[in-house]
């Protein structure tokens, strides 16, 4: 195995999108360990669904950057079988949602893999997730729950430009596979300047510090979180916002620090609230902190339906920030 020891890049100046992160951070990937490939529908000549891997078929080659039928399972099976071989493959999913394809390749092989033999399978799996884009049931998923249950498998969401490349980068170093939840929704919403550092699996984040209430959330839930503490910072109300980045493992730490300290959580995120991620969040919450709690925890999340078309629908399905603001205006006061 050929590997990079060289430092880490120091962030660009000029400000680059989200997508771009996902991009440059697989690059380096790549760049610094030949037995990193790609494998996918369309991620090569056509450069990726949404583009991420525009020019990587140029780059490194048809060896490295493999385009495959429309059979998840297959190429699913395929990279477990490479990974056995000492290679590090990247799974691309052109939508999170056609991971179900692949469902009994990744729980009943690639989870179990390591606890049965003690080898090593170090796959990452490319999932763009969630809704907003007016996709539709089949194409705006949020698949993490299905996966959270499992042992053996890693899942990181990222919410911004460095962390969606660094995580990436830690999650193609790891020996476990790892489910990588980029955000379709912030692809070219969000740009910041860009680090390649890499960021530890397994660390949340204190996105924003307060007094008066922790909202512990991920991905788009972020900046849905950031921007409610700014407006409720007018009325005197101050929100913590913790980005947890990693949900499995889960930095429990941070939350439970956050949470003491100010007596009050709500936990957001955009997938269905019937046993979504959320649920965990708020068990683990009521074990660590229960006596610090001076109000119970509360969800924010998706309606139990699946996602609709219709632009109307979608959002009133979907949690939007005013009810973000309003529910922690609400547990604040009572």
């Amino acid at each position: 195995m050929r590997t990079s020891n060289a430092a880490p890049a120091a962030p660009t100046a000029a400000e680059v999108s989200y997508l771009d992160a996902v991009s440059q951070g697989l690059a380096a990937a790549m760049e610094a360990d030949e037995n990193v490939f790609l494998i996918g529908e369309d991620v090569g000549q056509f450069g990726g669904a949404f583009k991420v891997t525009k020019g990587f078929l140029e780059r490194f080659g048809s060896r490295r950057v493999v385009d495959t039928p429309i059979a998840e399972s297959g190429f699913t099976g395929l990279a477990a079988g490479a990974a056995l071989m000492g290679l590090r493959p990247v799974v691309e999913f052109q939508f999170a949602d056609f991971i179900s394809c692949a469902f009994d390749q990744i729980i009943n092989v690639v989870a179990r893999h390591h606890f049965r033999t003690g080898d090593p399978m170090p796959i990452t799996f490319r999932c763009p997730f969630g809704a907003r884009l007016r996709a539709g049931p089949t194409h705006s998923q949020s698949i993490e729950s299905y996966f959270a249950h499992v042992p053996g498998l890693k899942i990181v969401a990222p919410a911004t430009v460095s962390d969606a490349a660094g995580l990436l980068i830690s999650a193609i170093r790891d020996n476990n596979p790892v489910l990588y939840l980029e955000s379709k929704y912030l692809y070219r919403r969000i740009k910041a300047p860009l680090s390649l550092d890499p960021v530890s699996i397994g660390s949340a984040t204190v996105a924003r510090e307060g007094t008066s209430v922790t909202l512990v959330t991920y991905s788009v839930g972020v900046h849905q979180g950031l921007e409610a503490a700014a407006e409720l910072a007018k009325e005197g109300i101050s929100v913590e916002v913790i980005d947890i980045r990693t949900l499995v493992p889960l930095d429990v730490e941070t939350i439970a620090a956050s949470v003491r300290k100010t007596g009050r959580a709500v936990v957001l995120h955009e997938a269905a609230r019937r046993l979504g991620y959320g649920a965990e969040i708020a068990a683990v919450i009521a074990e660590e902190c229960f006596w610090f709690l001076d109000h119970p925890v509360v969800r924010i999340a998706a309606k139990n339906t699946p996602i609709p078309t219709s632009p109307p629908l979608e959002d009133a399905v979907v949690p939007q920030t005013a009810q973000v603001i309003e529910t922690l205006r609400k547990v604040v006061a009572t």
